[in-house]
């Protein structure tokens, strides 16, 4: 079945795209965008910051 028809027979589950996700494909989960990706990679990069570290 595709996508357009599990929408008209109310198959479709799925929430709809929200806010800023709705505009922008690259805000979304996993995205590109420099906020998102700070946000998913924030503990890493303290991590690298701390091995990188010297006194």
């Amino acid at each position: 079945m595709s996508l357009n028809k599990a929408i008209q027979y109310g198959k479709e589950h799925r929430k709809e795209y929200k806010g800023a996700k709705s505009i922008d494909s690259a805000c979304r989960n996993n995205g590109s965008c420099d906020w998102c990706r700070e946000n998913r990679l924030y503990k890493n990069l303290k991590r690298l910051d701390k091995a990188n570290y010297t006194d």
